[in-house]
């Protein structure tokens, strides 16, 4: 079962204000909301946290409207990048953590970045799954999504870091 969460937000020019297991009301409190808020967030590498991670997550994503209209896009990509550290990166050890470090520009753009404890990858060497020869493949279906839904997708530290990007386009939503 997953363990507590803690969940850090520091919003530009304040005082940084740690919650533990209230991000719902949290969420509701506009007076958190600025220029810029930064969320940092820790999991066990366990399948069972990512639907509680998003869940805590997503809601503070929609109020910004950082996204407008674009929100699923971003849950999925976010789903897809947790299960990866998971899986791929971290290999379930639970004794490894996840850590998850979301920047949002209310009105205007989102990053977060997902980090694993694992050994890492080159993306360059996961063979694209709509190869034919490669149809039929379990590999690859994740990164491929983040970037069909993402606008922009970098992995980083020896692939041990995956940043996300979506910018605000105004008129959806």
């Amino acid at each position: 079962m997953a363990g507590r969460m803690t969940t850090k937000i520091q919003a530009e020019r304040s005082r940084e204000m740690v919650f533990k297991d209230n991000f719902e009301s949290l969420a509701a409190e506009p007076v958190c909301i600025g220029p810029t808020l930064h969320v940092s967030l820790t999991m066990r590498s366990e399948i069972e946290a990512i639907s509680q991670l998003v869940d805590r997550l997503m809601p503070l994503i929609r109020i910004s409207h950082c996204v407008s209209g674009d929100e699923r896009d971003v849950e999925i990509a976010l789903r897809e990048a947790l299960a990866n550290a998971v899986l791929h990166g971290n290999r379930q050890d639970i004794q490894k953590k996840v850590r998850i470090s979301c920047c949002v520009h209310p009105g205007k753009e989102l990053s977060v970045v997902v980090k694993d404890e694992g050994s890492g990858f080159d993306p360059s060497c996961v063979p694209d799954p709509t190869a034919v020869e490669k149809i039929h493949s379990e590999n690859g279906r994740g990164i491929l999504l983040m970037n069909a839904l993402m606008d922009d997708v970098r992995f980083e530290h020896g692939g041990t870091e995956v940043h996300l990007y979506k910018r605000f386009k105004p008129g959806l939503g």
